[in-house]
C-alpha cells in the first residue's frame, strides 16, 4: 500500500495507463488537425470518429450527437445558455434544481440578469427532486429542464425517466448535467428521454480539459446557439481547434468503462459498503447524507458529529478526501447541497465525502477507517460539546 491514499474521485481520477497509451501517439507521430485535408489531417479526424463512437456507445447515443468541449463547465454552458438564446421568441423561463453543480446555477443566475426566469426546485432530505413540484413549476413559457442525474457531493441519483417523461409531455428540452455518473452507473440517454447530457474525461480516468456535449439529434432534435464562434467546428456548434489527443484518451476511457463496468461497480460498491459499515460500527454520532441506495456505488458523504470538517481533513494529511464545507471569501460556508437537504448547520460543517474509485482497494479502505477513527476519536476528545454530550449519555 502506497501513501497518501486517494479517495477523493469525485474530484477527479487518476488517468488509466491504457488511456495514457492510447494518447501517446497523437503528441509526436499523429499530430494532424482533424480539420486539415491531408493525410495527417485524415488520420486525426479518424480517431475523432472513433472516440465519439466509443463516448457514444457509453450512453446510447449516435457518433454524430457527440459534441466535443473542453469540459463539463463548458458543456453546462453550451447547453443552457445555448438552448436559451437560440429560443428566447418562443420562452424565457429554464427549471433547475437547487442542488445542482456551481457550473448549472451560475448559469441560470447568469441568464436571470439577462431577463429569464429561473425556477429553482427544492430538493428532499435525500437530495432527490419532487415530481409533482417539477409538474407544477412548468409553464407555457418554459424552455429547458436542467436536472443532474447524480449529484456530485452526496451522489444521490436523480429518477431521470421520469423526468424525461415529463419533459416529452409538454414538449421541453431536458438537459443533464451527468459529469458524476457516466462511466460509474449505466446511462441510456434515448431510453430516458434526455435531449442534452454533460460530460467530462477525467472523472472516468481519462485526461483533464475535454469534455463534451451529447446533443439529440432524434426528434424532437436539440438546436442550440454556440457560445464559442469562430470556424464552425463541431457541427457549429463549438468552434475551436480538436484537442484530439485529449479526446483520444476519452474515448479510450469510455470503451474501458463499458467493457469493464459489470465487474468494475460491483467491486467499487463493496468497497464503499466496507468502509460505511466500518465508520457507522466504529463510530457513534455519525449521519449519512444522501440516498442510502439511489446514490453512486463509489460515494459516501458522512457527517461526523461534534467535529470540523476542515479540521479533520488537517488531521487526515495522508488520506485525500473532501470536506462538506468549501471556503468562501474569510468564512466557512456549508456546502449549498446540503443545505438544500435541510442538513443542520453544524452536520454540514462536520461531513467528509469519500470518493472510491477503480483503483482502491480493501487494504487502504482499511487504513483510512483506522485513520477516520482515530482523528475523530482525538478531535471530539478536544470538544467541550462532546464531552458534554457523553456525559449525559451515560448519566
Amino acid at each position: 500500500m502506497k501513501l497518501p491514499i486517494y479517495f477523493d474521485n469525485h474530484a477527479t481520477t487518476p488517468v488509466d495507463p491504457r488511456v495514457v497509451d492510447a494518447m501517446l501517439p497523437f503528441f509526436t507521430e499523429q499530430f494532424g488537425n482533424s480539420a486539415s485535408k491531408h493525410a495527417f489531417g485524415w488520420e486525426a479526424e479518424a480517431a475523432v470518429h472513433q472516440a465519439r463512437k466509443h463516448i457514444g456507445n457509453l450512453i446510447g447515443a449516435a457518433p454524430k450527437e457527440i459534441v466535443f468541449t473542453s469540459g463539463a463547465t463548458e458543456s453546462d454552458n453550451l447547453a443552457i445558455k445555448g438552448v436559451a438564446e437560440l429560443h428566447r421568441d418562443r420562452g424565457d423561463h429554464i427549471i433547475t434544481c437547487a442542488a445542482e453543480h456551481k457550473a448549472v446555477l451560475d448559469c441560470c443566475k447568469f441568464l436571470e440578469r439577462q431577463g429569464y426566469r429561473v425556477t429553482y426546485l427544492p430538493v428532499d432530505a435525500y437530495g432527490r427532486v419532487d415530481m409533482d413540484r417539477l409538474r407544477t413549476a412548468i409553464d407555457d413559457r418554459t424552455l429547458l429542464i436542467s436536472i443532474m442525474l447524480a449529484n456530485n457531493e452526496v451522489g444521490t441519483i436523480q429518477p431521470l425517466a421520469e423526468i424525461g417523461r415529463i419533459a416529452e409531455e409538454h414538449g421541453i428540452l431536458f438537459h443533464t448535467d451527468a459529469t458524476q455518473a457516466v462511466g460509474k452507473m449505466p446511462v441510456d440517454v434515448a431510453a430516458w428521454g434526455v435531449h442534452l447530457l454533460s460530460m467530462t474525461a477525467h472523472k472516468l480516468h481519462g485526461p483533464k480539459g475535454v469534455g463534451a456535449l451529447y446533443v439529440s439529434a432524434r426528434r424532437p432534435a436539440a438546436r442550440l446557439s454556440p457560445t464559442i464562434h469562430g470556424g464552425g467546428h463541431e457541427g457549429g456548434m463549438r468552434s475551436g481547434t480538436l484537442n484530439v489527443p485529449g479526446i483520444v484518451g476519452f474515448g479510450k476511457a469510455c470503451e474501458i468503462a463499458r467493457e469493464e463496468m459489470a465487474t468494475e461497480l460491483p467491486h467499487i460498491s463493496r468497497l464503499r459498503d466496507r468502509l460505511e459499515t466500518g465508520l457507522f460500527s466504529r463510530l457513534d454520532e455519525l449521519h449519512l447524507n444522501g440516498h442510502p441506495t439511489e446514490r453512486l456505488c463509489g460515494n459516501l458523504n458522512v457527517a461526523f458529529g461534534y467535529v470540523e470538517g476542515e479540521s479533520l481533513i488537517m488531521g487526515l494529511n495522508d488520506v485525500a478526501v473532501s470536506s462538506g464545507s468549501t471556503c468562501t471569501s474569510a468564512a466557512l460556508e456549508p456546502s449549498h447541497v446540503l443545505k438544500a437537504m435541510g442538513v443542520r448547520e453544524d452536520l454540514a460543517h462536520g461531513s467528509l465525502r469519500f470518493g472510491l474509485g477503480r483503483f482502491n482497494t480493501e487494504e487502504e479502505v482499511d487504513y483510512v477507517l483506522d485513520r477516520v477513527e482515530e482523528e475523530v476519536t482525538r478531535l471530539r476528545g478536544l470538544s467541550p460539546l462532546y464531552a458534554k454530550r457523553s456525559a449525559g449519555a451515560h448519566g
